[in-house]
C-alpha cells in the first residue's frame, strides 16, 4: 500500500519526468503583437515613396529593434480628411486594435474647412472606436496650416487637436511634421511631403509619443 505522502518508486518517477518532457511548451511569455491602425493621409500612406518607406512601416523597424513585436495598418489615403476618415474608422473598428494614430486634418485646412467641422469629425472617430473598443489607446497628431490662410483660421485649426485631446481624455502629439516642414532636404520637391529621409525623421518622431502606449 502506497501512503499520501510516500515518495514514489524511481520507475514511476521516471515516467512522469518523462511525460513531462514530451508535454508542449506554452508560450506564454511570447508577447502578442500589438495592433497599431495608422489614420491618415498623403503624408501617412508615404506619397510618391515606397510603402516600405513610409513613416508607419518604419516604425514597426524601430519597434521590432527594441524588442517590441507589432502590428501595423497603414490606413493613410491620399487627399483623406476628416469626414473620409469618419467613414473609413467604421470600417476598420469592426475588427479590434491596440493603438488609434489619428493623423488627418491637413487637407481640411488646405480647404478651409471650418475647424469646428474638423474637430467635430476627429471627435465622432474617436467615438467609433472607444464605443466598439473601449481599451484601445488613442493618440491625435496635430497639423500646422501656411501663414496664407491668415492668422484667424491658422490659430482657430491649431487648437482643434489639443481641444478634441483633452475632451476625449486621449493622448496628443503636438505635430506630425515637426523637423520636417520646411526643410528642403527632407521634402519632395513639392514641399509638402517628406522624402525617404523626411519620413524616417517623422517615424522616430511619432514612435517616441507610441512607446508610453505600447507598454
Amino acid at each position: 500500500m502506497i501512503h499520501l505522502f510516500q515518495k514514489p518508486s524511481s520507475f514511476f518517477h521516471r515516467i512522469l519526468v518523462l511525460c513531462a518532457l514530451c508535454l508542449p511548451v506554452t508560450q506564454a511569455s511570447e508577447q502578442i503583437p500589438k495592433k497599431i491602425v495608422f489614420l491618415g493621409d498623403s503624408i501617412t500612406a508615404g506619397y510618391g515613396l515606397k510603402k516600405e518607406e513610409a513613416y508607419p512601416a518604419i516604425i514597426k523597424k524601430l519597434a521590432q529593434s527594441d524588442g517590441r513585436d507589432i502590428q501595423i495598418i497603414n490606413a493613410g489615403l491620399s487627399g483623406d480628411t476628416t469626414s473620409g476618415g469618419l467613414r473609413r474608422i467604421r470600417v476598420l473598428a469592426k475588427k479590434p486594435m491596440d493603438v488609434l494614430v489619428i493623423a488627418l486634418g491637413g487637407n481640411d485646412g488646405l480647404r478651409g474647412i471650418p475647424p469646428k467641422a474638423s474637430e467635430t469629425n476627429l471627435e465622432a472617430i474617436i467615438d467609433v472606436v472607444q464605443n466598439k473598443h473601449p481599451k484601445t489607446k488613442i493618440i491625435i497628431v496635430g497639423m500646422q496650416m501656411p501663414e496664407n490662410m491668415g492668422k484667424d483660421y491658422t490659430d482657430s485649426f491649431l487648437k482643434i487637436f489639443p481641444a478634441t485631446a483633452e475632451n476625449k481624455k486621449i493622448y496628443h502629439l503636438k505635430f506630425l511634421l515637426a523637423g520636417v516642414a520646411a526643410d528642403k532636404s527632407l521634402n519632395l520637391p513639392d514641399g509638402i511631403h517628406p522624402n525617404t529621409k523626411g519620413q524616417a525623421v517623422v517615424a522616430k518622431h511619432v514612435y517616441k509619443a507610441l512607446i508610453p502606449l505600447l507598454n
